[in-house]
């Protein structure tokens, strides 16, 4: 797929434009987390079914993203963007009006489908519409999701009240639709590929690839953590109320401002020296959350965690468009969304069975442990690309070879 000669890279505005198309999708999940207990109140769904309709929706995202996105390596990454805008809308609304546990998580589902498809063939047109700020962009469109995913409860806050339950659903869902017409004035110039019907595993055989699945399974392992354990955490400690709210929303808040700024930093360090330094960072912090008995203390830490985080999270995603062959972009970028997403949902459980049964420590340890051997297989595996640029590497045309670069 052509999207841009090298005379005339994709404008930044373009760039915006999808990163509005990615806010607005990741929006929907923001708003579904924080009626949870409506669903529960309101129509009598319990805690389990809740939680099966919070997991078909990472189950289906997961799938999508596996099994659907390398579709758009043949030629329909505009086409696929839609589709997934499309199956948005439907979840949406049927988030919004259905009050069972079965539309409910046919609901889920259709959206997680729905955002498995979208975002891998997004980060494709971005990342063959001007390589050259491959970390820009890419960091951009991690900024727009975490932004998307903060305004779900702002919304929701602002509306469920006075105008009612269905509100923010069929407002996000509305605003998926008008997201059509924004990636319909994109100029996106495709052709298939001929290897792009494969699925993305064989990627797997190009050790730098793996590395940067190493780098974003870390980054997600440590997400699944915190998220499982970080409001339980503060209850525990008799914490206030605020200390978890404040300390989600100030952990999140700058990765919205410095997240393509920390694009930019893997690409031009390098994002195999600056994933593996930042995850190996994150191992420590998380290890003090399982040591530090102060809940205050806990909130200075996560504020300087997301700081780091915001400046070292984008390096998986850069370093697989750095290594995937031009026509398997979307391919490479599901599997590596497709393996985050399930390795979150996995030791999400494992965290919680742990903090249960041995406690704070050993829930935060097994963490930092994990990460601390995937940043070190990450460093080991990216070989002759530890110190590459995205300038610096040249297309990977065999899968069943090792990236070289050259100065």
């Amino acid at each position: 797929m052509k999207i841009a000669s090298a005379d005339s890279p994709m404008s930044r505005r373009t760039v915006l434009s999808l990163g509005i198309i990615t806010g607005v999708m990741a929006a929907g999940y923001g708003v579904m987390f924080t009626v949870l207990d409506d669903f529960r109140d309101r129509f009598g769904i319990t805690e389990s079914r809740l939680g099966m309709i919070v997991g078909i929706g990472f189950l289906s995202s997961f799938l999508a993203q596996i099994f659907l996105a390398p579709l758009a390596d043949r030629g329909y990454a505009q086409r696929i963007v839609v589709i997934g805008l499309l199956l948005n809308f439907g979840g949406l609304v049927m988030l919004a009006f259905g009050e069972t546990t079965l539309v409910l998580l046919i609901g889920r589902f259709v959206m997680g489908i729905g955002l498995g498809v979208a975002f891998p063939a997004i980060r494709r047109i971005v990342i063959l519409g001007d390589p050259a700020r491959l970390g820009d962009n890419l960091g951009l469109l991690l900024a727009a999701d975490v932004a998307g995913f903060a305004v779900g409860p702002l919304l929701s806050a602002l509306v469920v009240g006075p105008i009612g339950l269905p509100a923010p659903f069929l407002m996000i869902a509305v605003a998926s639709l008008c997201s059509i017409f924004i990636i319909a004035r994109i100029n996106v110039n495709e052709r298939a590929e001929a290897e792009s019907s494969k699925l993305a595993f064989d990627l797997l055989k190009i050790r730098p690839y793996a590395a940067a699945v190493c780098m974003g399974v870390a980054v997600f392992v440590m997400i699944g953590t915190f998220d499982a354990l970080w409001v339980v955490m503060l209850d525990d400690l008799d914490a206030s109320e605020w200390i978890a709210n404040v300390g989600i929303t100030l952990f999140v808040l700058p990765m919205i401002f410095l997240a393509e700024r920390g694009g930019r930093l893997a690409q031009r360090i390098g994002p195999f020296k600056v994933g593996p330094a930042g995850l190996l960072l994150g191992a420590v912090y998380m290890l003090m959350y399982g040591l530090i008995p102060s809940a205050l203390v806990m909130l200075g830490i996560g504020i300087v965690h997301g700081f780091t985080d915001s400046l070292t999270v984008s390096s998986s995603a850069v370093a697989v468009g750095m290594v995937t062959p031009e026509d398997r972009h979307a391919g490479g970028q599901g599997l590596l969304g497709g393996v985050q997403t399930l390795s979150a949902g996995t030791i999400a459980v494992v965290a919680g069975f742990l903090y249960e049964a041995y406690g704070r420590f050993a829930a935060y340890a097994v963490c930092s442990v994990v990460m601390v051997v995937l940043a070190v297989a990450a460093f080991v595996l990216s070989g002759s690309q530890r110190s590459a640029t995205p300038d610096e590497v040249v297309e990977v045309n065999d899968p069943s070879t090792a990236v070289t670069g050259h100065a």
